[in-house]
């Protein structure tokens, strides 16, 4: 819950993040009275004197140290902007996070954090699988900078993930943890509390081993890596938070200090997403948690319904997971819901997977996820198609797999539209 003042007459009490979605950090004084931000679509802003002008551009390069109830004022939108400022503080309540950066894409936000974290001879260990791009990042541009990359599976214990650690040989060049919990496609989570300890073993007086966790399959709702010892929180803001296929964005949040890096950063590189992007988003964060409620819940009906279908082998989803499940203690620990996300395997392999896809009605076959519409596509040769084969197979995505993103439908028509598919196969 947000440290902000109640409006229901107790000024103790504060206000839950979908109650702020509507207000906060905006002044509609300042903007003509408009009910809703308004778009800044400007790409400098003027300044009252050249004393404020002097004085906006110290801040803004660090030439001097923020005065105590000193703010950066508008300067030019590569470095601010109405839009992004109110979308920024709003996207920080939910993941009680200190500060916040968007960005034009999930990609740039990820790229970013990154590069401005590890140097030439370091090493990121990162989870598997991981969605294609990061991993085409880390194992084929990254590595033209001198940055190594090293794998380890999730679900891994902390003395296997330890092990791998060891046989890079560059366990003293650790610089970065990057989780992505649960995984794509398999819903497989990775343990972030324990990451996060490997990381203080591994860190140094002058150098400090940081995590970075990809939040994008539960959104900011249904898990909150801060609360568990990661020091940056990545999303797509492209799929739950802007949610209806319209936008492509993305966000990094995590303390005042380490933003402030990534926010400088996103200056020089231009990475920042644009008024426009911030004003959809902005208006996407006042339904956040009606559509992801409704999106859950959706989701264990159609994963109910697939998991008793005699042409589906096999059932990838949070909401199944039971207590004889190694990973059910640790849903229980760091996630608050099951999300919309259901990977399924069809018997018979690639030719039936695709026979299933061509065969849906109302479910579109597209990638992204988190959308009101749902859905699916086929990992393998789709989102996943630039990871080796057989690292594809060596973490569960085969080529019956199939990953399906539910949206706010009606559950019996989304089961209907599963029903005929499955029985074209």
């Amino acid at each position: 819950m947000a440290e902000t003042p109640s409006t229901s007459g107790d000024p103790r009490r504060p206000l839950h993040p979908e109650s702020l979605m509507m207000s906060h950090g905006y002044r509609p004084e300042l903007s003509m009275g408009a009910i809703k931000c308004p778009i800044f679509q400007t790409s400098t802003f003027v300044f009252k004197t050249a004393e404020e002008g002097k004085s906006f551009f110290e801040l803004a390069y660090s030439l001097r140290e923020k005065g105590p109830k000193e703010e950066l004022g508008l300067i030019y939108s590569r470095l601010n902007n109405p839009d992004l400022e109110i979308l920024e503080d709003r996207l920080c309540l939910w993941d009680e996070a200190e500060a916040c950066a968007v960005f034009e894409s999930g990609m740039a936000a990820t790229s970013t954090a990154l590069l401005e974290f590890v140097r030439p001879g370091d090493l990121v260990l990162h989870s598997e699988p991981i969605y294609g791009g990061t991993d085409y990042l880390l194992h084929h541009v990254l590595t033209r900078f001198g940055v190594h990359a090293v794998g380890f599976r999730a679900g891994s214990s902390l003395e296997e993930i330890e092990r791998v650690l060891a046989a890079s040989g560059r366990a003293e060049r650790l610089a970065a943890l990057l989780l992505e919990t649960p995984a794509n496609p398999t819903n497989d989570l990775v343990d972030i509390a324990m990451c996060a300890e490997i990381a203080r073993r591994h860190s140094t007086a002058d150098r400090r081993v940081l995590v970075l966790v990809d939040n994008t399959f539960l959104g900011p709702l249904w898990q909150h890596p801060l609360k568990h010892g990661a020091d940056l929180v990545l999303y797509s803001a492209t799929k739950y938070i802007g949610g209806h296929s319209d936008v492509i964005a993305g966000a990094c949040l995590g303390s005042a200090p380490l933003l402030r890096r990534v926010r400088t950063l996103r200056t020089f590189l231009g990475s920042m997403a644009s008024p426009w992007t911030g004003w959809l988003l902005l208006r996407s964060l006042e339904t956040l948690k009606l559509r992801m409620t409704c999106e859950m819940k959706n989701a264990r009906y159609v994963a109910d319904f697939l998991a008793d279908h005699p042409k589906v082998d096999r059932v990838y989803y949070l909401g199944h997971l039971t207590e004889r499940d190694p990973q059910y203690a640790l849903y229980r620990r760091q996630c608050l819901a099951p999300g919309g996300m259901i990977s399924f395997d069809v018997s018979g392999g690639e030719p039936k997977a695709f026979r299933f896809l061509n065969h849906l009605k109302l479910i579109k076959l597209a990638v992204s996820l988190g959308s009101t519409e749902s859905l699916a596509e086929h990992p393998a040769t789709m989102t996943h198609s630039d990871i080796r084969p057989e690292e594809r197979a060596r973490v569960g995505i085969t080529d019956k797999m199939i990953r399906m993103s539910i949206g706010v439908e009606n559950p019996d028509d989304l089961i209907a539209d599963l029903r005929q598919a499955l029985d074209a196969v």
